[in-house]
């Protein structure tokens, strides 16, 4: 079977696949309660014309369908769609009434619903009469109860819930989150601009650690938007999305460490310089021109010299 079984659904979710109730008519319920409420109070599960239903919500995936793990490789939309159209829809998808008459938005299932959609049949759904905060609980539920978003899809889903007009514990509820989870987030979505994000993709197999480096080389001026989409633009077409991410911060890393190795050379005195790299400090002293007379002498003095100012550096430090 494509999808979880029943039995490995938890909270909500599980509540409303099973769900079998009288539909009512009664007013949307308002607030976090409402959660429990759904619980005791589901629609008769109904089959629905897809044409009938409208997207709703911040969106959750980058992707259309993001597989976080090598192993969910089976549970494919196609897969699922095969599914459907040999034993049936399995497990309903949750719709509440829109404004308009006899349509419907879908609150989460847009997998089934779009397989349906391409089958030509209609959708089992269970319809309920809830919040935008309620609908967006039942939606954070149904992706920890499926398949997790990735770090990065979870930072955009919190960001587009804030960007909706609900705050930062709404946010942290259906997501499942603690504050500083929240945190680590909003630094991401903060930094790295949502065009490189769109460039890059899910990137379902990175966590925090890598996504926050990114970040920090944003907010540092390391790297800057058009940089890394060009980056990215040769990337791309050949790589998956963990991959682009991988790519662009080796290649931010291999610039940087570039630009550190190149020795600074500042020109002291006519024919003088002081270069200093990664690995040593380099005095030159021209020995032709303007300089070659103080070349001369100081290279009889040189060694008076070095060991003068060491035994100050050493007094130095030492009083220190």
């Amino acid at each position: 079977m494509a999808r979880k079984s029943l039995k490995d659904m938890s909270g909500i979710a599980s509540t409303i696949a099973r769900s079998g109730a009288p539909a009512t008519d009664k007013p949307a319920r308002t607030g976090a309660p409402a959660l429990g409420a759904l619980q005791g109070a589901l629609g008769a599960i109904r089959e629905i014309d897809p044409a009938m239903i409208d997207d709703w919500g911040p969106v959750d995936r980058m992707d259309e369908f993001t597989t976080v793990n090598p192993e969910d490789d089976d549970d494919s939309f196609e897969a699922l769609k095969e599914s459907i159209q040999q034993g049936g829809q399995q497990v309903p998808i949750l719709l509440r009434r829109a404004g308009n008459e006899g349509r419907f938005q879908a609150i989460y299932g847009r997998r089934r619903l779009k397989a349906c959609r391409e089958l030509g049949i209609k959708v089992r759904a269970n319809v309920q009469d809830i919040d935008d905060a309620t609908a967006l609980l039942a939606k954070g539920l149904e992706n920890a109860a499926r398949r997790n978003l990735s770090f990065y899809e979870k930072a955009r889903f919190a960001e587009a819930i804030q960007a909706a007009g609900h705050d930062g514990l709404t946010a942290r509820r259906v997501l499942n989150l603690s504050a500083s989870g929240l945190s680590h987030l909003t630094k991401v979505t903060q930094n790295v601009p949502a065009a490189v994000g769109n460039a890059l993709g899910a990137a379902p197999k990175s966590g925090r650690p890598k996504w926050t480096a990114l970040a920090e080389l944003f907010a540092a001026h390391k790297l800057s938007e058009d940089a890394a989409l060009e980056i990215l633009a040769e990337a791309r077409p050949t790589l998956a999305s963990d991959e682009r991410l991988d790519r662009l911060l080796k290649v931010v890393a291999g610039r940087s460490a570039a630009k550190g190795a190149a020795a600074e050379e500042n020109v002291i005195l006519t024919g003088v310089a002081v270069k200093s790299g990664p690995a040593a400090l380099v005095v030159t002293v021209k020995k032709s021109g303007e300089s070659a007379g103080f070349a001369a002498w100081l290279e009889d003095h040189l060694g008076d010299i070095l060991q003068s100012a060491h035994a100050e550096f050493t007094a130095v430090n030492s009083a220190d």
